[in-house]
């Protein structure tokens, strides 16, 4: 393993990060703020509470999640992409680093900013509401979890993307949406049986969940399914990256 290339890497992404500390760490917190706000003070007032949680703090988990998703995508794929953009990836496949070498540092530089956000966000919700996580090796691991598997798959996107406008389609028009029907601000157990069996169908549904459940062991999916699933889609985005370097699509054009 060349480690030197992969901190190479590594540290000149979490560099560019801390140079536009505004776009990168400050913006995505205050967003999810007024997230916070909004529908803790809207929604709040007139639920007491979710599963013997006060709705404050049970919106926390999804809304790092919420965080989580959208900037591991977005960290990884515009890091690719601009390399692609610029031509400057032709130096860096040409050098004598694996695809691994580049994957690590690429990926681990999202995945380390997606989680600096969310433990922000953590700590900044804990100033406004009571917070408890009660199984915090779970709640570490998912974060972890959901963080790398969401930057390679920012990763593949980087590297389909053809325009910067096309960075933004699959986060603004799938990832999104899916987090809000995910059961980021309600428990999918609150909807009637139809709709819950549909729920069951949105792959979100399960990070959410079981991220839930390591801070307030509540949750609407068996945690051990939630798991599963996060593992499972490690893998199928480990597999799309393996695959795209070995075939060389959009690497070599």
């Amino acid at each position: 393993m060349n480690w030197p290339a992969i901190r190479a890497i590594y540290g000149f992404e979490m560099h560019r990060a801390f140079r536009t500390l505004l776009q990168s760490i400050v913006a995505p917190v205050i967003s999810t703020s007024l997230y916070f706000v909004v529908f803790g003070a809207a929604i709040g007032g007139r639920m007491t509470s979710v599963d013997g949680v006060p709705y404050g703090a049970f919106i926390v988990p999804g809304l790092i999640m919420l965080t989580l998703l959208t900037q591991s995508i977005a960290n990884a794929s515009f890091g690719i992409y601009f390399p692609r953009f610029s031509g400057t990836i032709y130096e860096i496949l040409s050098a004598p680093i694996s695809a691994v070498e580049i994957v690590a540092g690429y990926v681990g530089a999202a995945a380390t900013k997606s989680i600096m956000l969310g433990l922000i966000i953590l700590a900044t919700s804990a100033l406004f509401v009571p917070l408890r996580i009660e199984h915090p090796f779970v709640m570490v691991l998912f974060l972890v979890l959901t963080a790398v598997t969401f930057s390679l798959f920012g990763f593949v996107i980087g590297l389909w993307a053809d325009g910067f406008e096309k960075l933004q389609l699959v986060p603004l028009l799938i990832v999104t949406p899916l987090t809000f029907l995910g059961g980021s601000f309600y428990s999918i157990d609150m909807l009637p049986p139809v709709w819950r069996t549909v729920s069951l169908v949105n792959p979100v549904v399960y990070l959410i969940s079981g991220f839930r459940w390591s801070f307030y062991g509540h949750s609407d999916v068996n945690p051990a399914v939630s798991l599963g699933m996060a593992v499972v889609f490690l893998v199928v985005c480990l597999a799309a990256v393996a695959r795209i370097f070995k075939t060389g699509y959009r690497l070599k054009s």
